[in-house]
């Protein structure tokens, strides 16, 4: 009986080892971590590297997505600096060289012929971000002297709430901390009943004209940005249900007339996708789900957004593509 007994927990056991490692092998155990900020409400934590489900991510010394920076450019390099939620991050499913900021790198490599020998795209962004957390973080870190600042945004981030740190630690999209065993991230992200945090009711209750809250935020980025004597963009993507019919929902309707009004009103550089994609035949093929976009869609982004940044200096410094 003993013997049967040693089998089966050695079985057991070996079993477990098995899934450890399996698991391991795919980036459970690894997850990216988060640190709380009164500001901004919450940052990647500096300095990770991480594989997950064959995607490589690197996160540099300023909670950016990407590989480590010098705070100042040189004279010969063109810097811009992308502000994002997680489609500009891109999330574990997306490798670190098929980014936007990556593939943006790519583009105005070879656009940029003169004046300067070096392209960096910054992408200082984090799942879920809206506008007042991009503010604050341009507020907490500057814009790197970038000579262009792109800030990236969807069209639920007109409606988005103040910068919480309440997730961090508490929602398991937003751990504080590394695992004991990838089994047991398996089994709190895909087994386990998320536990809902109570006080967050009085932040999705914010009282009070959240798009105008936002619309605020993007012109305060707007005016840091020229104040630091660099171009600003404006870039939005839609939702994949706001593609063709029927279209946006009323009160998306409403925020995007406000948010046309308010870009004419600052004189702000803006490129909306949504008619972008409404011309594409095949628009579940660059969508990885229903709001964030894949490689293609990536491409495509960042194809537009160069172009737009290559205009942008073209006017103000006269370069040639």
């Amino acid at each position: 009986m003993r013997i049967v007994l040693v089998i089966i927990l050695t079985a057991f056991v070996g079993l477990l080892v098995v899934l450890e490692v399996g698991l391991r092998t795919v980036g459970f155990g690894n997850p990216l971590i988060y640190i709380a900020d009164e500001e901004i409400g919450y940052l990647l934590a500096p300095n990770q590297r991480t594989r997950r489900f064959g995607n490589s991510i690197k996160i540099n010394e300023y909670s950016m997505r990407g590989d480590p920076i010098q705070k100042m450019p040189s004279s010969s390099t063109l810097r811009v600096l992308l502000l994002g939620d997680s489609i500009a991050n891109g999330g574990w499913w997306t490798d670190q060289a098929n980014t936007i900021s990556s593939l943006m790198t790519q583009e105005l490599s070879a656009a940029i012929k003169t004046k300067f020998t070096e392209v960096e795209v910054l992408n200082a962004s984090a799942n879920s971000w809206g506008p007042r957390n991009e503010l604050a973080y341009l507020l907490r870190f500057g814009n790197f002297n970038a000579q262009v600042v792109v800030l990236l945004i969807n069209t639920d981030d007109l409606f988005a709430t103040a910068p919480t740190s309440l997730p961090v630690g508490r929602d398991r999209n937003y751990p504080d901390s590394k695992p004991p065993l990838a089994l047991v991230e398996f089994f709190h992200r895909y087994v386990s009943k998320p536990k809902p945090i109570p006080e967050m009711n009085a932040v999705y209750g914010q009282k009070g004209d959240r798009v105008g809250f936002n619309l605020d935020a993007i012109s305060n980025v707007k005016i840091l940005t020229r104040q630091a004597n660099s171009q600003f963009l404006l870039v939005m993507t839609p939702l994949i249900r706001e593609i063709g019919e029927p279209g946006p929902r009323d009160y998306e309707i409403k925020a995007r007339q406000r948010l046309n009004e308010f870009v004419q009103a600052q004189e702000i550089t803006y490129i909306d996708f949504l008619p972008v994609f409404n011309s594409n035949k095949d628009i579940k093929a660059v969508y990885q789900d229903n709001i964030h976009l894949n490689l293609p869609g990536n491409q495509i982004v960042s194809e537009v957004i160069s172009q737009a940044v290559v205009e942008l200096l073209e006017h103000k410094k006269g370069l040639t593509r």
